[in-house]
């Protein structure tokens, strides 16, 4: 195992919620504004309530895969989050490398929006993956043409009727080349230009409605998606 394949990715971010809420949320809501981890069998190498976290997988011939978070408290209820990810990426290290860093630039802004919209409700989550034919040069455009969003910026307001899915209409929270989240009063859409990281564009849903249905929801999205790529 070389020192060249060995990863640390650093991020330091404020957020609307206090180091309790942000543990919770790290710990036992991730499905929230990530994805499930309950399966993992990470291990927490640090545990100290509510401040210090450090979970950790190993696998064989030295590879690793640790998440490491340190909570302060500030003023107004927030939390000052210092975020470390570390580990070995076996194939592709710099496009790994790239793709994983802009991932957790999206999923710690998505853990702010559920921790200042969303905090405490339950979740139905689902996670939609494109077609192979999302995995071109300008995939994750074609979707943002789809949406008709491409040219909103974060912070602008939408209202859309997208064939298949019906009306949705709320705020642009994230946007850029590879990322794009839409929130509504009720969900928070997350958008990932996976063709540029060599896979193929995926979306998540997560459905804070109290009614969410993770079949119906993979269901409709998933022709969506094919439409958009047919």
């Amino acid at each position: 195992m070389t020192e060249d394949r060995k990863f640390e990715i650093v991020a330091d971010t404020v957020l609307p919620g206090t180091p309790e809420r942000v543990w919770q949320a790290v710990t036992q809501d991730t499905a929230a504004w990530m994805f499930p981890t309950d399966q993992w069998p990470a291990v927490k190498t640090v545990e100290e309530y509510p401040s210090h976290l450090v979970t950790r997988m190993e696998g064989p011939d030295g590879w690793f895969n640790q998440l490491e978070h340190v909570l302060e408290p500030l003023d107004g209820g927030r939390a000052q989050l210092h975020y470390v990810h570390s580990g070995i990426f076996a194939d592709n290290w710099d496009e790994q490398y790239d793709g994983a860093s802009k991932h957790t630039a999206f999923y710690l802004h998505t853990l702010g929006q559920y921790l200042q919209h969303f905090d405490g409700k339950a979740v139905v989550f689902t996670d939609i993956q494109g077609p192979a034919a999302s995995q071109v040069p300008d995939g994750f455009l074609q979707l943002k043409n789809a949406l008709r969003v491409d040219g909103l910026s974060e912070g602008a307001s939408f209202d859309v009727e997208l064939d298949g899915v019906g009306r949705l209409s709320g705020e642009v929270d994230y946007s850029n080349e590879n990322f794009l989240g839409l929130r509504t009063a009720d969900a928070l859409y997350r958008f990932f230009g996976r063709n540029a990281f060599g896979a193929p564009v995926g979306m998540t849903v997560h459905d804070f409605s109290g009614s969410g249905d993770a079949e119906l929801t993979a269901k409709t999205w998933g022709a969506f998606l094919e439409k958009v790529y047919a």
